[in-house]
């Protein structure tokens, strides 16, 4: 009864080891073309995401110096409404990368 312990603890140490090292990897080819497009979609993205902020935070900065002045408010709206844009093209921008991907490689 006493060599049981040990010897079920060690057979449920070493098993996960063995069953785990006898996965095989598949890789995915490599296709620069599309490491390319990936990585001008993130730049994309990242440079529209950043730009969307930026402009965000300076029309509510608007928005408070306004002061109740309509054109100032109309400005920062449309501020607003084309930052909200950018947003939506900056995510259209992950998503056409992402279905080009899917599209030309649907294995990676």
């Amino acid at each position: 009864m006493k060599k049981i312990l040990p010897i079920s603890i060690l057979i449920s140490l070493v098993l996960p080891v063995v069953v785990l090292g006898q996965t095989t990897v598949i890789t995915a080819p490599e296709l620069p073309f599309l490491e390319t497009i990936t990585k001008i979609g993130n730049l994309i993205f990242t440079f529209l995401l950043v730009l969307s902020v930026i402009f965000l935070i300076y029309a509510g900065i608007l928005f408070v110096m306004a002061a109740g002045k309509p054109e100032d408010v109309e400005k920062a709206r449309h501020i607003i409404l084309y930052a909200l844009i950018g947003i939506i093209v900056a995510f259209l921008a992950k998503g056409i990368v992402f279905f080009i991907r899917s599209y030309l490689a649907p294995g990676i």
